[in-house]
């Protein structure tokens, strides 16, 4: 099992330097990456080395890919990212009927052919608002992962539940088709309201065996732990990251 950090979790800590010192401390090896880093990749570059980090996956727009693809390619290729997920679409720019999701997911797909071309997996990373149901009844993710077979997705566990969904049925039903995981907790009704109501990874709601045991029989061995507004990024990584480390020894 390969563990992760989205670094977005510490955008609000800086220094990156310090980010990384911190996460090479508690025992992390590879983190995710994201657009608002690329900015400086010389420098991010020497950070990453200089602790012995890898950014083995990373997010980056759809706007980023369509308007700067070399740039992009570049990216990827001088950090040594192996996937590439597209994270979000603003809401005024979001599809609103099932045509127009399918019309995305072609687009989606067409976007990722540079990079699965040149090795890397491409796909998608979920929030909440690609589970409202069409006015077909059609679901929005659905129709994504329909555009492409070679479209992957990164499965944030943490926002399939907050849409209200079971996170192990979307597990099962994309056994395969899934690259990453996000790997979020949620906090219980009214605690954590100063952290959106997320959790450290284990100290939620989130049923973690059952969640882990399906991740195994799907075949998904790359977790990402994220926590989209923690108070303390320190306390949440090491918390979590033995939280994640624990999963093994509850797998029967």
């Amino acid at each position: 099992m390969r563990i992760s950090y989205q670094l977005y979790c510490s955008r609000n800590f800086p220094p990156l330097n310090h980010t990384l010192r911190m996460l090479a401390k508690a025992g992390f090896t590879e983190v995710e990456g994201y657009a608002g880093l690329f900015t400086d990749m010389d420098g991010l570059k020497a950070a990453l080395d200089v602790n012995d980090l890898q950014m083995t996956s990373c997010h980056m727009g759809l706007d980023m890919i369509a308007g700067a693809l070399d740039d992009a390619l570049r990216i990827a290729k001088a950090l040594g990212v192996q996937k590439v997920f597209v994270p979000y679409i603003d809401a005024e720019d979001r599809p609103r009927d099932t045509a127009s999701w399918a019309a995305f997911g072609k687009r989606l797909a067409e976007a990722g052919k540079p990079f699965m071309d040149a090795g890397l997996i491409f796909g998608w990373h979920n929030h909440a608002f690609e589970f409202d149901v069409t006015s077909s009844g059609d679901i929005p993710l659905d129709l994504i992962a329909a555009a492409s077979d070679d479209l992957m997705l990164e499965l944030d566990l943490g926002w399939v539940r907050v849409a209200g969904h079971d996170p192990v049925a979307w597990i099962n039903k994309y056994a395969g088709r899934i690259a990453s995981v996000h790997v979020k907790d949620i906090a219980a009704d009214g605690a954590c309201a100063d952290e959106d109501g997320w959790a450290d990874v284990g100290h939620g709601i989130m049923d973690w065996p059952a969640i882990h045991e399906a991740l195994q029989g799907a075949g998904v061995d790359h977790y990402v732990i994220e926590h989209d507004n923690p108070n303390d990024d320190n306390r949440f990584a090491t918390r979590s990251l033995a939280s994640v480390k624990a999963f093994e020894g509850q797998h029967s």
